[in-house]
């Protein structure tokens, strides 16, 4: 039995569901978000909790999946979703232009203009060395923090570039001199 699947997904004051075929739209303070369920599953309202049931063993891979999805949704409605990243390097930073366009200074010979998608902001600190990507769609944020993290990956060497705040990397050694 899935431990995730069985897990109730709490229901806050404010937020409502409604099925339709197989996704599920969550409405709550902060806006809207659909979510895909799985033939198979079905969700059940009970004492301020949504559950999640399967109808057989046979669709015991994506009942799991399904939970977190609608549970996912149900997070960022309430509270939203954000990532943080850092830009590390001389001269590296980013500023906003407009409210739906970010441009990256990253040591390109061009700035780079990396347009936002819908319900997706970005705050940029006083430095312009650190952001915050947050939205309701879970998915979308990180996609957005992956895209702008591959706008210039860190560097191995150096450890210069784009990073996710809190993430670990691992330095190499660079070229030994020949004697």
């Amino acid at each position: 039995m899935s431990r995730i699947g069985k897990k109730p997904i709490p229901l806050p004051a404010g937020v409502k569901y409604k099925v339709e075929g197989n996704t599920v739209l969550v409405e709550g303070p902060k806006g809207k978000v659909s979510a895909m369920i799985a033939e198979g599953i079905t969700l059940e309202a009970a004492d301020g909790h949504l559950h999640v049931k399967r109808e057989s063993d046979k669709h015991a891979a994506v009942h799991g999946l399904t939970r977190a999805l609608v549970f996912n949704a149900v997070e960022g409605v309430t509270k939203g979703w954000s990532k943080e990243l850092d830009i590390v390097g001389i001269g590296y930073r980013a500023e906003m232009k407009g409210k739906s366009t970010v441009v990256f200074t990253l040591g390109h010979s061009h700035p780079i203009e990396f347009p936002l998608p819908t319900g997706i902001e970005v705050a940029i600190d006083p430095k312009q060395t650190h952001l915050t990507v947050s939205g309701i769609d879970r998915q979308k944020v990180g996609q957005v923090a992956a895209d702008m993290r591959a706008l210039r990956k860190p560097d191995p060497y150096k450890n210069k570039g784009v990073r996710y705040t809190n993430e670990k990397l691992k330095k190499k050694a660079g070229k030994t001199g020949s004697k």
